[in-house]
């Protein structure tokens, strides 16, 4: 389970990547794809595997001057749906 202290990374063979013929970012898996909605696509650019989750939702936090718990709530609980489909791990710091 992933928390604040967590650096994601994409597993080995997935990424995102923007589809420029269809003007949209896509997340690319072995033998998948789908299309993050723009919050999920926010949080995922973030992702470089040197950021921590509390990194991530600090830079989110003062982006769009929402609570900071709020996002929280919602970058964790986004990280680890990601992480039961195998689009997420977390890194070695």
């Amino acid at each position: 389970m992933m928390n604040e202290a967590s650096i994601p990374c994409f597993l080995r063979g997935t990424r995102l990547r923007h589809d420029k013929a269809r003007d949209q970012w896509v997340v690319l898996a072995p033998e998948k794809a789908f299309l993050p909605d723009p919050i999920a696509t926010e949080v995922l650019k973030l992702v470089d595997g040197r950021r921590s989750l509390g990194g991530i939702i600090d830079l989110l936090a003062a982006r769009f001057a929402a609570p900071r718990a709020t996002i929280a709530a919602d970058v964790l609980e986004m990280a680890n749906d990601l992480a039961q489909r195998r689009v997420l791990q977390a890194g070695l710091a």
